[in-house]
């Protein structure tokens, strides 16, 4: 681990960890995470971002030169918090890396909208593309933490409907939602980000009432017939790191990759942390070997 890493495990572990530990109104932490990804991580200066219409609001962020294909991203915050604007940061830069455009979805967020309406909103999103008259084998889906379940739910609907996208990713998804992985009571002091005690009560807002095992917010009990190439990240120390291993289960051809000691979704701060850029350099290649095939058919 780098220098660097040391220091962030070390700030998150002291300043973010406890504030989500505190936090009990997802409506103000929405508020102040907007505020502080807004002031401290903008989008990247070269990349254009714009609103457009897919199913619903979505962000836009073209790179320079962007060549065709897409990624179809969903970002992160326990489906409780987050948007576009938050992760537009870290999805620019791998946008820009891998050369193609990235269109992150304004998905409903509970409590005021439990689960399903988050997968709803992904399907609908997928489908406005399709019609815009973008292939299916032209996106590549992405998220991180629940976005990163979504993803992977929306791929394993797309699998059984038989038009799988071109390949999907994901960093330190939640894909369990039965919390049933060994590594949420195993790495509870080992988390630098996430607090495992909060875990159930997270769970309980996004669900009110639906089955955690419904493959529509649990992956990990999804069926997915012929999948195309798929990329897990995740660090050793995450409370979420069984929930990313245990997908071999169901996608055996998935590549995980198990990083070291690094923070919840650590592409995020890429900017200071070597490993996040080491991690959307191989995420961009990835991206690229997926879409080639496609893109040179077309």
């Amino acid at each position: 681990m780098s220098l660097r890493a040391k220091i962030l495990r070390a700030v998150l572990r002291g300043t973010v960890r406890p504030a989500l530990a505190r936090a009990h109104d997802p409506a103000r932490e929405r508020a102040r995470f907007d505020r502080w990804a807004a002031r401290v991580f903008p989008p990247p200066r070269d990349v254009s971002l714009r609103e457009i219409t897919a199913g619903g609001m979505a962000l836009r962020l073209d790179p320079p030169q962007a060549g065709a294909g897409m990624i179809l991203y969903f970002h992160g915050g326990a489906y409780l918090t987050g948007s576009p604007r938050t992760h537009a940061w870290m999805v620019g830069a791998l946008a820009r890396r891998a050369g193609v455009a990235a269109v992150l979805p304004r998905y409903r967020l509970a409590p005021e909208h439990p689960a399903p309406a988050a997968f709803d909103d992904a399907l609908a999103a997928w489908q406005a593309l399709r019609g815009q008259g973008v292939a299916a084998g032209q996106m590549v889906l992405g998220g991180d933490s629940a976005g990163g379940g979504l993803a992977l739910a929306l791929l394993g609907h797309l699998c059984r409907a038989g038009a799988p996208p071109a390949g999907a990713f994901a960093f330190s998804p939640w894909t369990d939602l039965t919390l049933s992985g060994a590594s949420l009571h195993g790495n509870a002091r080992c988390d630098h980000y996430l607090p495992a005690e909060r875990m159930t009560e997270a769970r309980a807002m996004v669900l009110q009432g639906l089955d955690p095992a419904d493959p529509r917010v649990s992956p990990l009990f999804a069926d997915f017939p012929d999948p195309p190439p798929v990329l897990v990240h995740v660090a050793a120390t995450e409370i979420l790191r069984d929930d990313a291993l245990r997908l071999a289960d169901v996608l055996p051809g998935a590549e995980i990759r198990v990083a070291g000691d690094l923070p919840h979704v650590w592409p995020f701060f890429h900017a200071v942390l070597p490993e996040g850029r080491a991690t959307l350099d191989a995420t961009a290649g990835f991206i690229r070997g997926c879409l080639a095939p496609s893109l040179t058919d077309s």
